[in-house]
């Protein structure tokens, strides 16, 4: 019967109805390599399958390595002693599968995918499964984070197929890279819930290629090129509203692009409320993701008019959303950080997985809502989550590194090198260990006035019980059983959920280190030491906006630091192209990868966010300059001039089928609505009259998604209310050193502002050599200058005066801001 079904799937022509109703939300496209390599087919004296681990004293197997023992990617290595004949992403399997006419089995996850642990252990270590794979088959590895072009590419095809993804992603390609079937998951074995057994799917995939080899590959055909279509349904339709307008009298291609949905930001709004979840934050029920593009969106919605209704409600959503989080188990109470995503619609018990793009997101997100709120929690976050990273993620030259593993090794097992590991399991407490390592009473003078014995406070207040505090649905495999994923009693919920007082904090201080301490002698879970460019440029966000934001210079100091690791590592001058990732060494220095990857257009799009959010924070006029070099560097390799938007691979990689556009905010904001942000900004400060018309374009480029969903789009919903309404433009003029100057740009920093822009007039700044109004500034004393809305105000030295009159310009925002005198825009001053 599974057999019957599985044949069915390959040949049936519902499949591609399916494609047809898809877009390509989920399509990513190819790199191209700046720095002149690719991947060669690797010579026989190179590597040998031969090679060997050697035995052991205790009589445990040699092992095998495979050729992903070459490979830099902590996932990879992960696999290189699996008794699959693996190969990389690349020319030498290509070639093999070609040669041997072998269908390739393509397998993508990434390092602390926990299904992905599951899968390797029951079928990639499985013999007798290996041995058909390494007859039947070409098997390629690819690391998803390594390679997001490969992944969005398949993942669109089983998306469209199935009807769902997810990772670990398994799809069969032919011989020239076109898929024929795909899926998730697979156990090794038939289940009985009537999903086929990876043995079963590889016995029947064997013999339909061997039999029904025709139809495969028109199958296959037809489906790349319903893909490659999608891929370009929204470019074109673009493309022609922009000639519509101009055979109708439109003044210019660009102007006529640039027709974006007028009300799209308060459609997603409306989109936002219907979907908020009023008991505990956050958006939809469970699982529950931190969405901090969400957050973003409507921090900008509340700060563009704080005194509205709407503002209003923009602010409350994201308060409550970040005071759930910030008390749930998402948050690691003993070492912070944000675990990936809540299982549960309460934020308790999380998918244990800590990524550096969510920690460099949440902490912008925590700071920028500290500004709003004036909540110490914000703050307090913020520099937790930051001090993480610090800790744990960062190399010591500067930059991040990608993930913790969600697995680790029990405490209590007797062989922890060989002992499997479990979810959570460096991260959970059982009810006796707290009460053991916090039975003697807290030590610290200020916790004297605590109305309890430590273990009993710190029991109640982060609701530790004897039987676990994780319900049985929420841990279907057991391996939370009896354990405890600390979380803050919620206040109104009874006992132990008033506020503590003075001296119940530092005990609970203290109660939080011994368990730190005693934490820190556990099994850690596996990091993954990939830096990539793009993270990177998330986390030089949150260092910079939170420094700016709670006034600690040491937090944009570290954000210098990782901008120069990557300008190092990840950069090349010679012709200002970007590398995707660099590795931790084993002697702990920086190793790259025997082929180097391309960046992506995520890379230059958030590594420009990050050095014009680093330039705002310190304005030092090196990482602006950097910024521009990059957009254009960007521009010249992603953009479409036909139909707009930003292409998310550079042309050139003959092993991607197509290039396609991303524009949804996900996990990760959308390229292409963080690069409209960008040439706002830049537009604003360098007055490139190119750089405005181009962040129309993008979106231009998906009016329709705009105009039909929105709220999947929220960073460019952002774009477009800045479009109609302009950014808050502050320039400062005076020496930065000096206390006036330092005292207005304090005034600018304490305040959330829509959009804003701030630039620093000081006589040394690169802007100097094309804004001569920016020259005759720097020759007065400490001012400020602010302009919104096209209107610009008289100059301001009081900081007291500053402080008014930004806050005026804010509540006055519905009703068109402020009266100044006008301006030629946003740029002027």
């Amino acid at each position: 019967m599974i057999f019957g079904r599985i044949v069915q799937y390959l040949l049936t022509p519902k499949l591609f109805r399916r494609v047809t109703v898809k877009d390509s939300n989920a399509v990513n496209s190819a790199p191209i390599s700046a720095f002149g390599e690719s991947r060669q087919i690797l010579p026989n004296s190179r590597f040998s399958l031969a090679r060997t681990m050697a035995s052991s004293s205790n009589g445990l197997k040699t092992r095998t390595e495979n050729r992903l023992a070459l490979e830099k990617s902590p996932y990879l290595l992960q696999h290189a002693y699996n008794p699959v004949d693996w190969y990389p992403w690349g020319d030498e399997a290509f070639e093999k599968a070609r040669k041997e006419d072998k269908l390739i089995f393509l397998s993508v996850g990434y390092s602390t995918c926990h299904w992905c642990h599951v899968m390797e252990r029951e079928t990639f270590e499985n013999a007798d499964i290996a041995k058909i794979m390494n007859e039947h088959f070409v098997n390629i590895k690819v690391d998803r984070e390594e390679r997001p072009d490969v992944d969005h590419m398949y993942m669109a095809y089983v998306q469209a197929s199935s009807g769902s993804g997810g990772w670990p992603m398994s799809v069969w390609l032919t011989p020239d890279l076109l898929p024929v079937y795909g899926g998730t998951y697979y156990p090794p074995e038939d289940h009985e819930s009537g999903m086929p057994g990876f043995r079963t799917l590889l016995k029947v995939l064997q013999t339909q290629w061997r039999e029904n080899r025709s139809k495969f590959t028109v199958a296959g055909e037809r489906v790349a090129e319903l893909l490659r279509q999608a891929a370009q349904m929204e470019g074109r339709a673009a493309a022609a509203a922009a000639s519509a307008a101009m055979a109708s009298g439109g003044a210019d291609p660009t102007a006529a692009a640039a027709q974006v949905p007028p009300e799209c930001a308060e459609r997603c709004l409306r989109a936002f409320a219907h979907e908020f979840e009023a008991e505990f934050g956050g958006f939809g029920y469970a699982p529950k993701f931190p969405q901090a593009p969400v957050l973003d969106f409507l921090l900008h919605e509340y700060a563009r008019a704080p005194a509205s209704d709407a503002g209003r409600r923009a602010l409350a959503m994201v308060t409550h959303t970040l005071r759930a989080m910030a008390r749930g188990g998402i948050r690691d109470h003993i070492g912070e950080g944000f675990a990936r995503y809540s299982t549960d619609r309460e934020w308790h018990v999380p998918h244990f997985e800590k990524m550096l793009y969510d920690q460099g997101q949440l902490a912008g997100v925590y700071s920028a809502a500290f500004l709003a709120a004036r909540e110490p929690l914000f703050a307090e976050v913020a520099r937790g989550i930051l001090a993480y990273v610090e800790r744990d993620l960062s190399h010591a030259d500067g930059g991040f590194f990608s993930a913790e593993d969600a697995d680790s090794v029990p405490p209590a097992a007797a062989d922890h090198e060989h002992a499997e590991r479990r979810e959570g399991a460096f991260y959970v407490w059982t009810h006796d260990e707290v009460r053991e390592l916090l039975a003697a009473p807290a030590s610290c003078p200020e916790a004297a006035g605590a109305d309890a014995p430590l273990a009993e406070l710190f029991c109640r207040r982060y609701d530790v019980r004897a039987g676990g505090n994780v319900r049985r649905a929420q841990d279907p495999h057991g391996e939370l059983t009896g354990r405890n994923v600390l979380r803050l009693t919620p206040p109104g919920a009874g006992e132990g959920a008033d506020e503590p007082s003075p001296a119940e904090r530092a005990a609970l201080r203290e109660a939080r280190d011994r368990l730190f301490a005693a934490r820190q002698r556990r099994p850690r879970p596996r990091l993954d030491h990939k830096i990539i460019t793009a993270w990177n440029g998330l986390m030089i966000s949150g260092f910079a906006r939170a420094g700016e934001a709670l006034g600690e210079p040491a937090l944009v100091a570290r954000a210098e630091k990782a901008a120069r690791f990557v300008r190092k590592h990840l950069f090349s001058d010679a012709d200002c192209r970007l590398r995707r990732s660099v590795y931790r060494a084993p002697d702990g220095g920086v190793a790259h990868s025997p082929t180097p990857i391309p960046g992506f257009l995520s890379d230059y799009a958030f590594l420009v966010r990050g050095l014009l959010d680093l330039y705002e924070a310190s304005l030092n006029g090196e990482w602006l300059t950097w910024a521009e070099q990059l957009q254009d560097a960007q521009d010249e390799l992603f953009w479409d001039e036909e139909g707009g938007g930003y292409y998310t691979t550079a042309p050139g990689d003959a092993s991607i089928l197509f290039r396609s556009k991303e524009e949804s905010d996900g996990a990760e904001p959308s390229a292409n609505g963080i690069s409209s942000q960008n040439l706002l900004r830049l537009w604003t400060l360098t007055e490139r009259e190119e750089l405005r018309p181009r962040a129309r374009r993008v979106l231009a480029a998906f009016h329709t998604r705009l105009a039909r969903v929105a709220h999947v789009l929220p960073s460019m919903c952002t774009t477009a209310r800045l479009l109609r309404e302009g950014p808050v433009s502050v320039v400062v003029s005076g020496r930065a050193g000096d206390p006036a100057t330092a005292a207005l740009l304090a005034a600018v920093r304490a305040r959330l502002l829509p959009g804003r822009v701030l630039a620093l007039a000081d006589g040394e700044s690169p802007l100097h050599e094309r804004r001569e109004q920016l020259r005759r500034m720097a020759e007065r004393p400490a001012r400020a200058y602010v302009c919104r809305r096209r209107a610009c105000s008289l100059p301001v030295a009081d900081p007291d005066a500053l402080a008014r009159l930004l806050d005026a310009g804010a509540a006055g925002d519905e009703a068109g801001g402020p009266p100044g005198s006008p301006c030629a825009g946003p740029g002027d001053a």
